[in-house]
């Protein structure tokens, strides 16, 4: 209801500036739903009907799914097997027209589809496919002990490794989870024998891999489509026309030619998705203004955050030391926390806060709170009862023995876990873009996704260097709270 009055309240408040409304489109972490999204909303962009948002590498099906339903996002690349296997968890909606009357409990719908299908499949080198005479799927039954490799999403989906291998009778005692893009490295390397592929996939001929046939139908027919909120049709009609423009015109050998485009030939996505709708040029983003953009974005949360954790942290650990009964509900609370996976936190996070920049500092600010009560207390309690007895000797109230005596000799220990907090927050506000926040991770996981070291490192290396840059700055707060005597 919250969201929905302040969803109205900005809507409103648009409309009065003579802005155009925001629609906000997004997409997963890998690379053909990278372009598909940047096609779709450069194409929305062209209509002039709405501005266009990007909340693009949202992360796995679940994430992005429920990302649309809350309304964060309005619009994304999908394909109808996930949407029938593993969002509505009922395989036997096949066609369009059932996978639109399941969807419309929630106000969703799906285009018709773009023009190509996107089937999983498993592929193996082409020399192992000859020496072994491994052809088919079936036939991976007689080869337990291939190594293999799977996406962590395709080993939990209900059309991915688990009801795969019960459905052929395949038992692998060498299986592990990794990142798409990352499997071609490692079957390249030699390091694995099999791997999940998508049928569009243009590093299959660059590997020379063979794609095993799926002689007993195992897999859906994964048309793609986008998947939309209903309302968007009758609020944006030239953008939901804009939308329907780009049903069939996507073949399957179009689609593997923009995602060699990206993958082998390192075109940005804004310049793929430009050459398919045949524009003069792509709109490739600025180095140095998407590093600055990031920047803001990673300082952002890193300070807000910690700025939150001190206002509740330091409190709570005065309070744990001197009401000493509460301590250990207080650290040991503040330490679960602590215990609880980064990505696990953000993906709880988001059915409370939506997605992108609030529970991102809420996660971070939760993170935040262990160092800085725990220093704050063990500061505290190790201070020299001698000290605090002539203080009382000399009349000086609860509140300033604790403002001139008490803060003043635990300072070292409390910003010594303020310090670590700062630290440990800078790192994990990469993870952050996983559900739309943005920062350097927003980097990291476009590099990911193309398996692209120096995209990488264009968002690792500044988010090193501020880590380098809060402890030196720290260094200085030391000299200038910690008094002279203590230091």
């Amino acid at each position: 209801m919250k969201k929905t009055l302040l969803g109205c309240f900005l809507f409103s408040m648009n409309c009065l500036a003579g802005d155009k409304p925001i629609l906000v489109v997004g997409s997963k972490t890998f690379t053909e739903n990278y372009i598909l999204a940047e096609i779709l909303a450069q194409k929305i962009e062209d209509t002039g009907e709405v501005q266009v948002q990007r909340r693009l590498g949202l992360g796995a099906t679940g994430i992005i799914f429920e990302s649309l339903k809350s309304g964060q996002i309005d619009i994304y690349p999908e394909y109808t097997g996930t949407i029938s296997e593993a969002i509505l968890k009922d395989p036997s909606l096949k066609s369009i027209e059932q996978l639109n009357q399941s969807l419309a409990k929630d106000q969703l719908q799906i285009s018709g589809s773009i023009g190509f299908s996107d089937n999983y499949a498993l592929a193996i080198p082409q020399k192992l496919s000859q020496e072994k005479n491994i052809l088919k799927i079936s036939e991976l039954a007689n080869f337990s002990n291939l190594r293999a490799g799977f996406t962590h999403e395709f080993i939990k989906r209900q059309d991915g490794y688990e009801a795969l291998m019960k459905f052929y009778h395949i038992n692998l005692s060498n299986m592990k989870g990794m990142e798409h893009s990352l499997a071609y490295e490692s079957i390249s390397d030699n390091k694995l024998d099999l791997i999940e592929v998508y049928s569009t996939d243009a590093k299959i001929a660059k590997y020379d891999l063979k794609i095993l046939k799926d002689d007993k139908e195992f897999f859906p027919p994964y048309l793609a489509v986008f998947v939309l909120r209903k309302d968007l049709m009758q609020k944006y009609p030239k953008t939901w026309q804009a939308i329907r423009s780009l049903e069939g015109q996507i073949n399957e050998e179009k689609m593997i030619e923009l995602n060699a485009k990206v993958e082998l030939e390192h075109w940005s996505f804004e310049k793929t998705a430009a050459y398919f709708l045949k524009k003069s040029s792509g709109q490739n983003t600025d180095l140095w203004q998407n590093l600055m953009k990031r920047t803001k974005e990673h300082l952002s949360l890193v300070f807000l955050s910690l700025l939150a954790a001190l206002i509740v942290g330091l409190p709570l650990g005065i309070l744990a030391a001197k009401l000493r009964y509460l301590a250990q509900g207080v650290l040991l609370t503040s330490g679960l926390l602590q215990t609880i996976p980064s990505l696990a936190l953000l993906c709880f996070l988001i059915p409370i806060f939506g997605i992108g920049y609030l529970p991102a500092v809420v996660a971070l600010f939760l993170y935040a709170l262990l160092p800085i009560v725990r220093n704050t207390y063990l500061g505290l309690i190790q201070i020299d009862k001698s000290l605090i007895e002539s203080a009382q000797t000399l009349g000086l109230s609860s509140f300033e023995r604790l403002r001139l005596i008490e803060l003043p000799l635990a300072s070292p220990t409390i910003i010594s876990g303020i310090k670590m907090s700062a630290v440990i927050n800078v790192g994990t506000a990469t993870l952050a873009a996983f559900i739309g926040a943005g920062g350097y991770g927003a980097i990291i996981v476009t590099g990911l996704a193309l398996n692209n070291s120096q995209i990488i490192l264009q968002g690792a290396i500044p988010s090193a260097l501020l880590a380098i840059l809060v402890h030196l700055l720290f260094e200085v707060v030391d000299r200038w709270l910690i008094p002279r005597g203590i230091r």
